[in-house]
């Protein structure tokens, strides 16, 4: 027997959230025909052109081998292009294309209407109060990776 249950691991709520929210963006954004790693990467592109795959990954919270693969799977559909940083030759930069911007639009567009859904379910003050705790959730789970046993 545990010395802790279940029902009172803040984690489980925030597993079961994060869970939930990636089920319904995955729904959200299968017509846009891209998955959630891709949109995410998509959205991080649209408003950084020319990052590169490590500082996206960072983004993200994926590690640098799973963003190259999103980012393999997104140039071979042409909604992205990579070119050699102008004085880091080792460094691609990353950025939308036309047709990768018009794909964003549509899935920016479905993922909006899951965050407005949640948005609409708690009052101003309510949002306010939930970034802030998850934010400190964060932290404290963030804490604990260098903590001595």
């Amino acid at each position: 027997m545990t010395s802790m249950p279940a029902s009172d691991r803040i984690g489980s709520y925030v597993k079961r959230a994060e869970q939930a929210l990636t089920m319904a963006k995955n729904a959200a954004l299968k017509p846009a025909g891209v998955t959630t790693a891709q949109y995410s990467a998509l959205l991080h592109l649209s408003e950084n052109p020319g990052i590169s795959a490590a500082a996206l990954a960072r983004l993200c919270g994926v590690t640098p081998p799973t963003m190259n693969t999103v980012l393999g799977n997104l140039q071979e559909r042409g909604f992205i292009e990579r070119t050699p940083h102008a004085w880091h030759k080792n460094v691609l930069e990353t950025r939308l294309t036309e047709r990768g911007e018009a794909v964003m639009g549509d899935a920016d567009a479905r993922a909006i209407r899951v965050e407005r859904a949640v948005d609409d379910a708690f009052s101003a003050a309510e949002r306010e109060a939930l970034r802030g705790l998850l934010t400190r959730c964060a932290d404290a789970y963030d804490s604990t990776r260098d903590a001595p046993e």
